[in-house]
């Protein structure tokens, strides 16, 4: 088990909404970091363990995606999810300054502005998923349904294997 570090800009904002949350941490020296090795290290179903990706649309907003950590984002359907004609996912190098959050540890909640976010429809299935705590080798459990009311985000069928 990875030691425990100050909370995350995530935790702090769940807290301050009064959502109840489980802190989750996994070893990251081996460097296997991506969803389903995270899944795996944490002993839960990768059904239930979320990714937050990040795009660019055409009209030049910021579009956040939510999705199984299993799964791709299908970008059409993105793209209809988020109201624009097509999606991109931003460069890997742009994560930081647009989120700031880096590769591996961004989280849904507490980016430096909140984007319009879309939730993969099979969130509703659960009681609770797992998202990025905000930090590398950090995840949170939390009520998806309290999740996306915090951010007002809104769920679609933006998912495929």
């Amino acid at each position: 088990m990875a030691k425990k570090e100050a909370k995350t800009n995530a935790m702090r904002m769940l807290e301050t909404a009064g959502i109840a949350y489980t802190e989750h941490t996994y070893e990251t020296d081996d460097g296997a970091i991506d969803g389903v090795s995270v899944a795996k290290k944490c002993g839960e179903n990768p059904d239930q363990v979320y990714k937050t990706l990040v795009t660019k649309g055409d009209d030049g907003e910021h579009y956040v995606f939510v999705i199984p950590v299993a799964m791709k984002l299908d970008l059409k359907a993105a793209a209809r999810a988020a109201g624009v004609k097509a999606v991109a996912m931003i460069p890997q190098k742009d994560l930081l300054k647009t989120t700031g959050y880096i590769h591996g540890g961004c989280s849904p909640v507490g980016m430096k502005k909140q984007f319009k976010t879309v939730f993969d429809e099979t969130v509703i299935l659960y009681d609770s998923i797992m998202v990025s705590g905000g930090r590398v080798g950090v995840q949170v459990e939390v009520n998806p349904a309290e999740l996306i009311e915090l951010i007002q985000g809104i769920t679609a069928d933006i998912a495929r294997e």
